[in-house]
C-alpha cells in the first residue's frame, strides 16, 4: 500500500516481521525492522524521498562508493518514553555530524528538513520495533554513500541515503578488555579520523582481530606520530578517573567527536565533578595505575552506551581496573544518562525529541 505524506512517499509492508523476533534475546544488529528510509540525490536536486519495506537495493558495480569509499554513516537510537512514546536522542546532533563527514568526503550536504522528516516518519510507522527500556532499544543507521557509475577518482555528483533500522540489546554485554598497541594506527592529523568515515572502520579490522585472538575485545587507538597519546577505542571514546578528576582525550582531528562524549561531559561538569579534556599517554595511565590512582575507565557512544572497562593490555602487562561495583562516577552517569533518554527525568538540555 503507498501513500503520499509530507512530499514522502510510503509503501508499507504487506505483512510485518516483528512476531518473529524474540525481544528478550535481541541479537545486535542482525534482525532489521519492517521498513527504511530513501533519499537520492540526483542531477544536482533531492528527489522525493521514500519509506519503503527493508530489503535489498540493486546498485552497478562502479559506483563510486564501492570503488573510491565515499560512504559514511551515523549510529543513533530510539527508546521508549513513560507513555510508550517513540524518542530520540540529540537527532540534530547525528544529521551535523553526518554533514561534517560529509564535508570531508567531499559529498553533498543533506537538508535538515528531510533528514528530521524522513528520521520521524519512519521511527513512527515502526514504532512496534523499539524494545521496552528493559529489553532494549532501536539502533537507528543513516547511511549516506555515492553513486555515480564512473571508474575516476573524483567526488561523485549522485548520493542515495537511506536510514534503516534494528532492535538491540547491549552491544557490550559484560566490561571490556581493551589492547593499546603501537603496531597500527587509526588515524594521523590531516586525515579522515574525525569523520564517521566506512574505511575508518575497515582499516581497523585486521587489529581488532588481533586484539580478540590475545583474549582483548578491542583495540585502544594511540596516536600515530608518537604512539604514545590515548585516542579512543575504535567502537566508543574513553574517559579515565584519576584521583577525582576525569580526564578525557581532547579532539584533534583525529578521533570521533562523540555525541555520548559530550553529553556525558556535560552532566559530569553539572554534577560538580572536575573534567580535564586533553593529552593523556598511556604511561600517564600506566602510573596512576601503579600509585593506586586509577579509580575507573570506561567508554561512551550510541551503541556502547557507557561501558566499563575491565583491563588495558599494554607492552606485555594488564592496567586492571577496581570492580564495577566500586566505581561511583561511572555508575552515576550511565544511570543518569538512561533516565534523561526515557524520560525518567527530567530532560533539562532538549536533548530528548518525541516522535
Amino acid at each position: 500500500m503507498q501513500a503520499v505524506h509530507n512530499d514522502l512517499n510510503i509503501t508499507k509492508i504487506d505483512k510485518s516481521k516483528l512476531e518473529s523476533i524474540d525481544m528478550n534475546n535481541i541479537p545486535f544488529g542482525r534482525a532489521f525492522s519492517d521498513h527504511m528510509f530513501i533519499a537520492r540525490f540526483t542531477d544536482g536536486k533531492w528527489e522525493t524521498p521514500e519509506i519503503v519495506p527493508y530489503g535489498a537495493m540493486a546498485f552497478e558495480p562502479s559506483i563510486s562508493a564501492l570503488n573510491y569509499g565515499q560512504a559514511i554513516f551515523e549510529g543513533m537510537k530510539a527508546h521508549l518514553g513513560p507513555n510508550g512514546e517513540p524518542l530520540l536522542f540529540r537527532p540534530e546532533e547525528n544529521l551535523r555530524r553526518l554533514n561534517e563527514s560529509g564535508a570531508r568526503l567531499c559529498m553533498e550536504p543533506i537538508p535538515q528538513d528531510l533528514f528530521m522528516n524522513g528520521l520521524k516518519a519512519l521511527i513512527d510507522l515502526d514504532r512496534e520495533w523499539i524494545p521496552s527500556p528493559e529489553q532494549g532499544s532501536l539502533y537507528i543507521r543513516p547511511l549516506y554513500f555515492a553513486v555515480d557509475e564512473y571508474i575516476g577518482v573524483k567526488a561523485s555528483e549522485n548520493y542515495v541515503l537511506t536510514i534503516f533500522t534494528c532492535p538491540v540489546g547491549p552491544y557490550y554485554a559484560e566490561p571490556v578488555n581493551l589492547l593499546a598497541t603501537t603496531e597500527f594506527v587509526r588515524a594521523a592529523k590531516g586525515g579522515t579520523g574525525a569523520a564517521k568515515a566506512a574505511g575508518n572502520y575497515a582499516a581497523a579490522l585486521l587489529p581488532d582481530r588481533l586484539a580478540k585472538q590475545q583474549g582483548y575485545h578491542n583495540v585502544l587507538w594511540l596516536d600515530a606520530q608518537e604512539h604514545t597519546y590515548i585516542e579512543e577505542c575504535g567502537t566508543m571514546n574513553v574517559f579515565f578517573q584519576i584521583d577525582d578528576t576525569i580526564v578525557v582525550p581532547s579532539l584533534t582531528g583525529t578521533i570521533l567527536a562523540g555525541i555520548t562524549r559530550h553529553s556525558v561531559i556535560t552532566l559530569l561538569k553539572e554534577a560538580g565533578y572536575k573534567v580535564e579534556e586533553r593529552a593523556v599517554s598511556i604511561f600517564e595511565i600506566q602510573a596512576a595505575y601503579r600509585e593506586g590512582r586509577l579509580k575507573d575507565a570506561f567508554g561512551s557512544g550510541t551503541a556502547a552506551t557507557i561501558t566499563h572497562i575491565a583491563k588495558i593490555g599494554f607492552q606485555g602487562s594488564d592496567i586492571v581496573l577496581p570492580p564495577v561495583s566500586e566505581r561511583e562516577i561511572s555508575n552515576w552517569v550511565k544511570g543518569r544518562l538512561s533516565d534523561i533518554k526515557t524520560l525518567k527525568v527530567a530532560d533539562e538540555h532538549g536533548w530528548v525529541v518525541p516522535v
